[in-house]
């Protein structure tokens, strides 16, 4: 049974959200405020968080920031009354998987989780460990690291955005297919996010991200992953 974390300090939206995901044969855990749902989501073995942005004591982005900061990557969907895009891209970049915009039904943010859960099992199924130039990546550690030892912090993205390149070596990858496959296509309002991401990921990979070896930028294409450049 999938353990789903709500934090939320309405009660009527998570007495809802507390009903309907016990209907779909969810286990519910909850938390009406930022610090218990921080620590809840820390300490707990967890397939989701609903998290709301409007909190007492730790606001919902402070609560992902943090999250992820400390290396939780559990899938966190937001719940937020915020509705310029900006703030969108914002949640996003902070490490969250999707969100809804309140008002909002019960059917959309169930759909929503299902697709969230659908990509995270998709990864988890698949690629575990993978080794491409000085890297050595375990996938299911969430962990990567150079052949010296040294460890390479990447984000939540960024380690699926490799992880997907991964499994597709050698192929040529639009940002469709990016934006699809890592976010859910309807989460981001533009593949340029996708670039901003690819340049952060060839800083940490790269020997010059300049001239990138391993993430190739395919003219009006895409990009193609190279496991071991020949001159490297």
């Amino acid at each position: 049974m999938k353990r789903i974390l709500i934090i939320e300090d309405d009660p009527a939206i998570m007495a809802g959200l507390v009903e309907s995901l016990k209907s779909e044969h969810f286990e519910v855990l909850t938390a009406r405020d930022g610090v218990r749902g921080f620590e809840t989501a820390r300490s707990e073995n967890l397939d989701l968080i609903l998290l709301d942005l409007m909190l007492p004591q730790k606001n919902g982005e402070e609560v992902c920031r943090d999250l992820r900061a400390q290396g939780v990557r559990t899938p966190i969907l937001i719940l937020t009354s915020k509705s310029q895009e900006l703030d969108k891209v914002l949640l996003l970049e902070l490490g969250a998987d999707d969100y809804v915009t309140k008002p909002f039904s019960v059917r959309e943010v169930l759909a929503r989780i299902n697709a969230i859960l659908r990509r995270t099992g998709e990864h988890q199924k698949s690629l575990e460990t993978y080794a491409f130039g000085n890297f050595q990546v375990d996938f299911k550690k969430q962990e990567i690291s150079r052949k010296d030892g040294e460890i390479v912090t990447l984000g939540n993205k960024e380690l699926h955005i490799l992880q997907y390149f991964a499994e597709h070596e050698g192929e040529v990858v639009s940002r469709d297919d990016l934006l699809e496959e890592v976010w859910g296509y309807d989460a981001f309002p533009t593949t340029r996010t996708v670039d901003n991401y690819i340049l952060s990921l060839r800083k940490k990979i790269e020997k010059d991200p300049a001239e990138p070896q391993h993430v190739l930028t395919i003219h009006a294409a895409g990009y193609k992953f190279v496991k071991n450049p020949i001159n490297q």
